[in-house]
Order: structure tokens, then C-alpha cells, then sequence
């Protein structure tokens, strides 16, 4: 053991070929070339599309800048602590989010529940990359086809208000009444309801949006090549394992990063930009906000969808990591990043914001929308008034598609990691695993590009994403924590990394035992009560619609009491011998090298093997 812990000091092996001297080498599994990719790949997986539009909405509702307190201590509270949880189950048996579940056998459903989540996450996820892949296609002509109110718009597109002055029961247009050196006294103006330009391109144009998750109507085409496209560019790059697609992953991670610098640089030289920034963060940001629940529930569920927490993605990548790499250094690493580049990311955005603002002449509270929005109204026609738009636009989709591809890798590794787990046997035919699985989720995903895609899009997001993550992440902490039994845990964890002292362990231990689950629980609770069905565009959905975002809820939890009763009834024994049995390690559950079992590990793999002998 003491050989054991001195290894563990030692850095992460900075390539593959040194990884054999380490005992990180698996022959059976791809492994991380190095340290850098490993943490390049946790990177790109948790800043993903919520930073760009849901980060921004969320700090505009709570107070401006006075958000990014309650995001910091989310983060140090939950999201860290969560995150190394889930780095170190992965890492010391490295094994997917199915069988490190070995370790608490009756929660093994859990597992399944994820693979289920990050269907549903890949499918509507595809579907935005799909959305900014068109965007990027429109933006290459000059001008850009939202700038104004082209032949697709109807009477009522405009991009200034349309105002009228009744007088005596006519009604004149307050422009040709006010060239005329006429006033119009204010109790007789009457504005007419306007969309913008981008708002009627994105809605008649990308979506063909119909009235309802009742009119499904037709598959629009144009769009449904780009989801296509999306599947072929994401099966490209699953498909070689790892190994070549850790080298995609620079660039969806770095590329974003170089955006988000130019349009800042850019950003702040527009009027009214000083006017976002101090909105932000400045003299506008409202601390009373910070008095407010509803900051600190938007704060908690920011971090755990932002971080990806509960899909299984961070267990996945852990798995193929070097088996002495410092899982807490990187879980703060990751943290920080993540942190730092919503802020980041908000001072270009806010600069925009602000300067749209002061082209309408409107408050800024009139031009932050949430969510799709944000993304495909409100951007694309910030990005109309700057010269050279079409430059400007490129840049701006080619960054939406680029982080969502990185997004959507993660979660499709995750399937096809746990169905190699599964069946070995398929291992050699991952080529033909991920063009079967991408096309699956292309099928699945047609829905999506109907006249009422947009409706399903929204009922994943609301009825997954959050929730579930939320959820899937309690379940972690009861079956690791409490049921595998964090003492054990830990010990597992001094494997990797050499002994601690009380104190180190006592941070974490009161995270993971207390503050982690309580906040959990409380958010989980708040969110359902009082329940607000979603909506889009102020469109309602049917009562079978919601009926069926139920469902998708239920079909993700199902796994858990399914898979549990199964285990449970193929046992031997008692009900108290099997459920005693189903809440221990198996057998399988120890380090995937038998050099880093030591001898914990390596004794009861004798005694399990003397027994099957006997």
C-alpha cells in the first residue's frame, strides 16, 4: 500500500506511452492521450449551450451581476463537491454509468435512467445544432436574410413600432403625421402589436412554427438535411473512439473561447454598451435580489445543468482517465472554467444587449429573452446591425454548432460506452455501433423538424433536462454515500490519490452527506410546487401534451424501481439476505487493473475466486 500511495503523488502520465508504468494502461478501453485532454473533454462537455442563452436570462431575472453570488456558492456548495463524486466513481473502476453501479448493485437502474436521459438529451440537442447550422447557411449572404421584412413577413413585421393617431375615428400613421408638423395629443395614439424581423424569420421561416403540438404538419426539409448533417458530423466524431475525437474536442472547446474574445472586443465599441455592462455588472445590479429565493433555486439548477451533473457524461469520461489523477484538483479546475466563462461570456453578451437597447431606444429589460430566443431572435438581430453582418453571424452559428457538438459527443459517448460494457463482443464494430446508434437518434429526432417541432423541443427540455438532473443526481449521492457508505468510498479514493488527514475529509464528507442532498431535496420540492406547465410563445400545451411530458419523465425513472424489483426477485435468500446482498459490492466492483487493485481489492478476488473453486 505504501508503493501504492507514493504513486499517487506522482502527476498524471503525460501521454499514453507512459501510462503503462503507471498501470493506467487499458488494453480493453481507450485511455485519455494525457492529463490536458482529459480536463479539455470535462470542459467541453460542461460549457455548453446554457452558458450562452440560459446563463444570461437567469442573471437578467435575478438582479443583474448580484446573480453571479448565489452561482458562486452554488458552485462551491454543490457543483464541486457533485462533480468530484462523480469524477471518482468513474475513475476507480473505470467502467461506465451501468456498472459502477457494481457497487450498489440494488441501484442499478439508475444507470439505466441515465442512458435514457442522454437519449432524450441528444435527440433535442442534435435538433439546436440543426437550428444553428441553418442560421450558419443563411448567414453567408449579404444581407442577412433577417436584417429586414423580406417577402416571407407578413403586415405585421417591423423593426420600429408601428403607431397610429386617431383623429375623429381615422386613424393616420404617426410618421407621415409627424412630418407634417402635427401633434397627437397621447390619449389618442394606438400602437399596433409588431413582431421584428428575426422574430418572424426564426418563427415563419426556420420553425414554420404551426399553432400547436396539435398541427404536427409536414417534416420541413431544409431543416431536416441540417439535423442530418448535425448526425453525420457527430458520428465522424464518435466513432473513432476517444483517442481521435479528444483531438475534435480542441477545437469545439477552444473555438467558443475565441468567439466570445472577438465579440467582446467588438461588443464594446458599440453604443449603448456601457449601458448592458452596467447592467450586468454595475451601478444596475440589484442586490435585493439576493433577498429572494427564487435567485438561489435559479443559481442551484444553473450549476447542476450547466456542469451536467446527473447525465452520466462525467462518469464516462472519468472512466477513461489516468487512475491517479486528482479528481477533487480537477473537479475545481472544471468548476472554476465553467464559472469563469458564464462571466466571460456575459460581458460580451450584455454588450450586444445594451447596444440593441439603445438602437430601439427600449430598456434593456425589452430586449432579454429566454432561452431560444435569446439565441435565434435576439442575437441574430444584434448581429444584423453590425458591419459586415454576415462575418459576424458566421462566427456567432459556427460557435452555437461547435459547442453543441460537444455537448451532444458527450452524451452519445456515454450510450455507446455503456453498450460496449454491456457486450463486449461489439467492441471491435464501434464503427457500425455509432452509425446504428446516430441514426436511431436521427429517427427519434424528426419530430423535432415538423411545423411543430419546436413544442416537442420545449416539452424535452422542460420535462428532462432540469428535473432530471436534479433527481439523477440524488440518487448518486443516496446509493454512493449513504448505501455504498462514504467511509468505503473514501477509502476507494485514497487508492487513487494517497492518504488524507480528518480535516481534508471532513469538507467533503459534510457536502456530499448534508449540504449537497438537503438543497437537492428542497429544490426538487420547490420546482414541483406550485407546478407551472411549459409553454412557447405563449402557446399552451394540450392536456395530452402534458400528459406525455409526464411520461418522458416517468420513462426515465422507471428504470430505477424496474431494474431494482428485478434484482431483488432473481436473488437468493431472504428479502432481508437479498436486499443485504443487492447493497453490498459485487464481486465485479474493484479497479479495472489488477495493479491498482492493491490489497484490499486483490484478497477478495482470491476469496471470490477460492469460493467459486469450492
Amino acid at each position: 500500500m505504501g508503493t501504492l500511495c507514493s504513486k499517487s503523488l506522482k502527476d498524471p502520465p503525460d501521454t499514453a506511452e507512459d501510462a503503462p508504468e503507471n498501470g493506467d494502461r487499458k488494453p480493453e478501453r481507450d485511455n485519455w492521450a494525457s492529463w490536458t485532454e482529459y480536463m479539455v473533454s470535462q470542459i467541453s462537455s460542461t460549457v455548453g449551450l446554457g452558458t450562452i442563452w440560459r446563463f444570461p436570462y437567469l442573471t437578467f431575472r435575478n438582479g443583474g451581476g448580484a446573480f453571479l453570488i448565489p452561482c458562486f456558492i452554488s458552485m462551491f456548495l454543490c457543483g464541486i463537491p457533485m462533480l468530484a463524486l462523480e469524477s471518482a466513481i468513474g475513475q476507480f473502476c473505470s467502467q461506465g454509468p451501468i456498472h459502477v453501479w457494481r457497487a450498489t448493485p440494488i441501484m442499478q437502474g439508475v444507470g439505466w435512467a441515465m442512458i435514457t436521459t442522454n437519449i432524450f438529451m441528444t435527440v433535442y440537442y442534435s435538433v439546436i445544432i440543426a437550428y444553428g447550422l441553418y442560421y450558419l447557411f443563411a448567414s453567408m449572404q449579404s444581407p442577412l436574410p433577417w436584417s429586414s421584412c423580406f417577402s416571407w413577413a407578413d403586415t405585421y413585421c417591423s423593426n420600429t413600432p408601428i403607431e397610429y393617431c386617431n383623429v375623429s375615428g381615422i386613424l393616420m400613421n404617426m410618421v407621415n403625421w409627424t412630418q407634417e408638423n402635427h401633434t397627437c395629443p397621447s390619449s389618442k395614439i394606438i400602437s399596433v402589436p409588431v413582431q421584428s424581423s428575426s422574430e418572424q424569420y426564426w418563427d415563419r421561416v426556420v420553425l414554420q412554427r404551426s399553432s400547436g403540438l396539435d398541427e404536427t404538419g409536414s417534416i420541413f426539409w431544409p431543416l431536416a438535411l441540417c439535423l442530418l448533417l448535425s448526425w453525420i458530423i457527430i458520428a465522424a466524431v464518435v466513432s473513432k473512439g476517444i483517442k481521435s475525437s479528444s483531438k475534435v474536442l480542441y477545437f469545439t472547446t477552444t473555438f467558443p473561447y475565441l468567439v466570445i474574445l472577438i465579440l467582446l472586443i467588438r461588443g464594446m465599441t458599440l453604443e449603448g454598451a456601457q449601458v448592458g455592462i452596467d447592467y450586468y455588472i454595475g451601478f444596475q445590479s440589484n442586490l435585493t435580489k439576493l433577498t429572494e429565493s427564487q435567485a438561489w433555486r435559479d443559481a442551484v439548477t444553473q450549476t447542476f445543468f450547466s456542469l451536467t451533473l446527473g447525465w452520466g457524461g462525467i462518469i464516462n469520461y472519468a472512466s477513461y482517465s489516468n487512475f491517479h489523477s486528482n479528481m477533487f484538483l480537477n473537479a475545481v479546475i472544471v468548476g472554476i472554467v465553467n464559472q469563469g466563462t458564464s462571466v466571460f461570456a456575459g460581458f460580451a453578451i450584455f454588450s450586444i444587449l445594451g447596444h440593441m437597447a439603445s438602437v430601439y431606444g427600449v430598456p434593456i429589460e425589452n430586449v432579454v429573452i429566454e432561452g431560444f430566443g435569446l439565441t435565434f431572435i435576439v442575437y441574430p438581430a444584434a448581429l444584423a446591425q453590425l458591419p459586415v453582418a454576415p462575418l459576424w453571424s458566421v462566427l456567432f452559428f459556427l460557435m452555437i454548432c461547435s459547442i453543441g457538438v460537444g455537448t451532444v459527443f458527450s452524451s452519445t459517448e456515454v450510450i455507446n460506452t455503456c453498450l460496449v460494457d454491456l457486450f463486449p463482443q461489439i467492441r471491435s464494430k464501434r464503427v457500425f455501433l455509432t452509425v446504428g446508434v446516430s441514426a436511431l437518434l436521427f429517427l427519434l429526432g424528426l419530430p423535432c423538424v415538423t411545423k411543430a417541432g419546436i413544442y416537442w423541443v420545449t416539452l424535452m427540455d422542460y420535462s428532462v433536462s432540469v428535473w432530471m438532473v436534479l433527481i439523477l443526481a440524488c440518487t448518486e449521492i443516496i446509493g454512493f454515500c449513504y448505501i455504498y457508505g462514504v467511509n468505503r468510498l473514501i477509502k476507494d479514493i485514497e487508492m487513487m490519490i494517497g492518504k488524507r488527514n480528518f480535516w481534508y475529509w471532513l469538507w467533503w464528507k459534510t457536502c456530499w452527506l448534508v449540504i449537497c442532498p438537503c438543497i437537492l431535496v428542497f429544490i426538487l420540492i420547490w420546482s414541483l410546487i406550485p407546478y407551472t406547465p411549459p409553454t412557447y410563445g405563449g402557446v399552451h400545451y394540450p392536456d395530452w401534451g402534458l400528459a406525455l411530458g409526464w411520461c418522458m419523465v416517468g420513462f426515465v425513472l422507471i428504470w430505477i424501481p424496474c431494474v431494482m424489483v428485478f434484482k431483488i426477485a432473481t436473488a437468493k435468500g431472504t428479502i432481508w439476505e437479498r436486499l443485504k446482498f443487492l447493497c453490498s459490492p459485487s464481486e465485479e466492483w474493484h479497479p479495472y487493473l489488477e495493479i491498482n487493485r492493491g490489497d484490499r481489492y486483490a484478497k477478495k478476488e482470491a476469496l471470490s475466486t477460492k469460493d467459486k473453486k469450492m
